[in-house]
């Protein structure tokens, strides 16, 4: 089972890229941050017609989640258990159903700039809902993992320029710190599983020629649970996509499970 997560930036601006990757890596699964749409425009005909079952979490102009599946899905949920008030569409899941069913989170967690300020303490807010979440998934016991853009800079290494993003709400202490907090409950991250080192990167801004100059970080991160985790076969980015015409500013991560 080849599961995939990618922040697309749009889906309207982003379609023919989309549905370009889509058919040449062939995910069953593809989790899509940044759809920016509403759920009633969002093109499900077309992703239908490659396949695909479509489940979204959207929202005007902003955020919004979606689940791409080739596989049977079941008890769809749609945002993060702990804040009703929270209108923000940034949280999704289901259960996927192959020769075991795999629990599959899409996330898009908040960037939190400028930092300090209020969209920074409402991203460390969210990540304390996020290990709530994160704990009952453990506790589960269940093939299960969180994918999406996490916009944590989880070490330097994950930085082209850590020097750069000191001062940055994606790599402030408390951001990261609240990262390790999930990851300590036993979640294993998949990419770091299985490649060490620096230069592994999964954003690249569109200023200052930052995808030329390789001037990228990763920020876009698989979580499983120890089930999930004994699943895992593959762990890679898809960084060529970023050369493309018209590309999101992210890059899919997908794993590749035995189930």
């Amino acid at each position: 089972m080849k599961i995939a997560t990618f922040n697309i930036n749009g889906i309207k601006a982003r379609i023919e890229a989309l549905t370009d990757w889509l058919s040449e890596a062939q995910p069953d699964v593809a989790l899509l941050q940044e759809i920016k749409s509403v759920d009633e425009n969002f093109p499900r005909a077309h992703f239908e017609d490659m396949g695909y079952r479509v489940e979204t979490h959207g929202q005007k102009s902003f955020n919004g989640v979606a689940i791409l599946s080739k596989l049977p899905l079941e008890d769809i949920t749609r945002g993060l258990p702990g804040d009703d008030s929270d209108e923000q569409a940034r949280w999704i899941e289901a259960t996927v159903m192959g020769k075991r069913p795999i629990r599959v989170c899409g996330l898009y967690l908040p960037n939190g700039n400028p930092a300090p300020g209020p969209k920074y303490d409402y991203k460390l807010d969210w990540m304390r809902r996020l290990r709530v979440r994160a704990q009952e998934l453990m506790d589960a016991e269940e093939p299960a993992l969180m994918a999406g853009d996490y916009n944590i800079i989880a070490q330097p290494e994950d930085a082209a320029k850590p020097e750069a993003w000191t001062l940055d709400a994606l790599h402030l202490p408390l951001s990261r710190a609240a990262f390790r907090d999930v990851l300590n409950l036993g979640f294993t991250e998949a990419f770091r599983s299985r490649h060490a080192g620096p230069g592994h990167y999964s954003f690249w801004d569109y200023q200052a020629g930052s995808w030329q100059r390789n001037n990228g970080i990763r920020i876009d991160h698989f979580l499983l649970t120890p089930s999930c985790a004994d699943l895992l076969m593959e762990c890679e980015i898809d960084s060529v996509i970023r050369g493309r015409e018209k590309p999101s500013d992210h890059v899919p991560v997908w794993v590749k499970l035995d189930n």
